[in-house]
């Protein structure tokens, strides 16, 4: 799932705004003697309300109110469907129904999507089974099987993009951009509540050695095998990128001084590699640059005094 929330609510915004505004010309003209005009504007209302509370809300607003606005378009579908008077009306659906399902598919866990699309052609086929008009058997399981098979390639498709963008295609864990991302949200989370934060640079030493005598290939194996060895140690909380070259990065929520260097010391003996370690513990003021220049310093301390991790 994006952890920025900026264009999926801004979108979402769009979705529900242009959705009341078709409501509300469907309302005012309608296309069908027996259109269901009360529906129509009271769909409209709703729609529109939630899209200005979008905008005004903007990243403010909180994912389980995203997941509530996709769940309550699948059922607000369901309904115009099985209130519609024509077979064209019910099949009109379908630009709705993919809409829903490609969003669901690009913002959510593909898990999520899944579940919500799931939701989505249940409640539609309901209403559309429920409805008035017949002889549209034939287009709705296209629309439906349609659905389906572009949600779930859109969702492998995001799910190997998001991977992509926040993994070191290497050795497998964070990479720099998507490290700093959730350490930063860490960081935020350990200044608000006081809950002790620390961050740990790890250096391997004479790493350049290694690349000059046996090659870049037995460089980067080493590489892979100290991320593995120190990811099989870490709790769910923590969090491993790769900074750069031969630099690692480590954030340990709820972790103080003493049981950072306790959990270090415990990395030590996945390898028998030499590395070097700057420590530093997040203090009331501090920003991530802050912190990771005094753990930076620590390194550098480490590097003149000789390897202690």
């Amino acid at each position: 799932m994006h952890a920025d929330r900026r264009t999926p609510v801004a979108l979402l915004a769009v979705l529900y705004t242009v959705s009341g505004g078709l409501c509300l010309i469907a309302a005012v003209w309608p296309l069908h003697p027996d259109s269901p005009v009360a529906l129509f504007i009271v769909t409209a209302i709703i729609t529109l309300t939630c899209g200005t509370a979008f905008w005004v809300l903007g990243v403010r607003t909180r994912w389980w109110a995203i997941h509530a606005a996709i769940a309550l378009g699948s059922v607000l579908v369901g309904l115009l469907a099985w209130r519609s008077v024509t077979a064209v009306g019910i099949v009109g659906m379908g630009p709705a129904l993919i809409g829903i399902g490609l969003y669901a598919a690009h913002f959510f866990p593909l898990s999520a999507a899944r579940l919500h699309v799931l939701a989505l052609v249940t409640l539609a086929t309901a209403g559309a089974i429920a409805a008035a008009p017949g002889g549209f058997t034939v287009p709705w399981v296209t629309l439906v099987v349609g659905t389906v098979a572009l949600t779930e390639t859109q969702g492998r498709l995001a799910r190997n993009l998001r991977t992509a963008a926040t993994t070191d295609p290497l050795t497998g864990v964070a990479n720099r951009r998507a490290w700093e991302a959730e350490a930063a949200r860490n960081l935020a989370r350990a200044v608000r509540t006081g809950e002790p934060l620390s961050f740990a640079i790890l250096d391997l030493d004479d790493f350049k050695v290694v690349n000059d005598r046996e090659g870049h290939g037995a460089g980067d194996a080493l590489l892979c095998e100290l991320a593995a060895g120190w990811s099989r140690r870490l709790r769910s909380t923590d969090l491993l990128g790769r900074y750069g070259g031969d630099e690692f990065v480590l954030c340990l929520p709820a972790t103080d001084e003493d049981g950072a260097w306790q959990f270090l010391r415990q990395l030590d003996q996945t390898h028998d590699f030499a590395w070097s370690v700057g420590l530093a513990t997040v203090r009331k003021d501090d920003t991530l640059s802050s912190v990771l220049a005094r753990a930076d310093a620590s390194l550098y301390l480490q590097k003149r005094s000789g390897r202690t991790a």
